[in-house]
C-alpha cells in the first residue's frame, strides 16, 4: 500500500487530474465535431498520462534540491522509497510518447501537439531551463495548463475560436498568483534550496503586491469570454470566484504573512474550480 502511494505521488496525479479537467473544459466550450465516448476518454487519459510523465520527470530532476525543502523532503526519490534510477526516464518517455500517439490516432495532429507541449513546457522549460534561473519561471511554466485547454479544444476543432483561446489565457494568468501565494508561504524553503522564486528575489511585501495585481489581471481576463458568447452561468462562476480571489489577494498585499498567503492560495483553487465548472455547464447549455 505504501509503495502504491509513493508511485502515485511520484506522478503528481492530483495536479494531473486538474489539468485533465481543463482539457475537458476546452472541449466543452468549443463548438465543433461531436466526439464519441472513446475519443473523450482518449483525450482525458492522454492529457492525464502526459501530465503524469512530466510530474515524474520533475521529481526525478529535482531530487537533490527536494532534500532541502520541508515541503518536498518526504518525496519518494528523496527518502529512497523509490530508487533514483535511469530506468524511470525510459518509463517517462514511453508514457509521453504513448499519450501523444493515442491523441494523434484517435483525435488529430493538433490535439496531439498540444498534449506534447503541455508536458514539454512543465518538464523541460519550467523544470530544467527556468526554475533554478529565473524568478519568472512559473509564468512560462503556467503554459502547461493552457496547452491542456487547447488540446481539448483542438479535439473538437483543430483551429479553436476565441472562447477556448480565452480560457487558455485565463489558465496562463491563473498560475502565477496561485503559485506565488504558495511561494510566499514557503519562502524560507525556497531560499534554503536556492530556488529563485519571486518572493525570494524581490521580497515578501513586493511579491504580495505582484500577486494582487496579477489576480486583478486574471479576473479581468476571466470576464472577456462574456463578449464572445459565454452566458450567465459562466458570468456567475467567473465573477463569484474572481471576487473571492481578489479579496484574499488584497488581504495578502496588506498583510503579507503565511496565513494570508495560504488564504490567497486556497482562494485561487476556489476561483479556478468555480470558473471551470461554470464554463463547462455554460458550454453544455449552449
Amino acid at each position: 500500500m505504501r509503495l502504491a502511494r509513493d508511485v502515485l505521488s511520484l506522478f503528481k496525479l492530483r495536479i494531473g487530474m486538474l489539468i485533465m479537467v481543463t482539457a475537458l473544459v476546452g472541449l466543452a466550450v468549443t463548438p465543433g465535431a461531436s466526439l464519441g465516448a472513446v475519443q473523450v476518454l482518449v483525450l482525458a487519459l492522454s492529457v492525464l498520462v502526459a501530465s503524469a510523465s512530466a510530474g515524474a520527470f520533475n521529481q526525478y530532476v529535482e531530487h537533490d534540491s527536494d532534500r532541502l525543502m520541508a515541503r518536498t523532503r518526504k518525496r519518494a526519490f528523496v527518502t529512497g522509497a523509490l530508487p533514483h534510477h535511469p530506468g524511470w526516464l525510459l518509463l517517462i518517455g514511453v508514457m509521453l510518447a504513448g499519450s501523444v500517439a493515442a491523441a494523434w490516432y484517435s483525435l488529430n495532429a493538433m490535439a496531439a501537439m498540444y498534449v506534447f507541449l503541455g508536458a514539454f513546457f512543465y518538464a523541460v522549460v519550467y523544470t530544467v531551463w527556468l526554475k533554478q534561473r529565473s524568478a519568472w519561471n512559473i509564468v512560462v511554466g503556467g503554459l502547461a495548463g493552457s496547452f491542456a485547454v487547447l488540446a481539448g479544444a483542438a479535439a473538437a476543432d483543430p483551429t479553436p475560436g476565441p472562447l477556448p483561446l480565452l480560457v487558455a489565457l485565463v489558465l496562463f494568468l491563473w498560475t502565477p498568483p496561485h503559485f506565488w501565494s504558495l511561494a510566499i508561504a514557503n519562502r524560507a524553503d525556497y531560499a534554503a534550496a536556492g530556488v529563485p522564486m519571486l518572493p525570494v528575489v524581490v521580497g515578501t511585501e513586493r511579491a504580495a503586491w505582484i500577486v494582487f495585481y496579477s489576480t486583478a489581471a486574471l479576473v479581468a481576463a476571466s470576464l472577456l469570454p462574456l463578449a464572445f458568447g459565454a452566458g450567465p452561468v459562466y458570468a456567475l462562476g467567473a465573477a463569484g470566484g474572481g471576487i473571492h480571489f481578489l479579496r484574499k489577494s488584497w488581504q495578502l498585499a496588506r498583510y503579507p504573512e503565511r496565513k494570508t498567503a495560504m488564504g490567497s492560495f486556497f482562494a485561487s483553487l476556489i476561483q479556478l474550480s468555480a470558473l471551470l465548472v461554470a464554463a463547462t455547464v455554460d458550454g453544455l447549455l449552449r
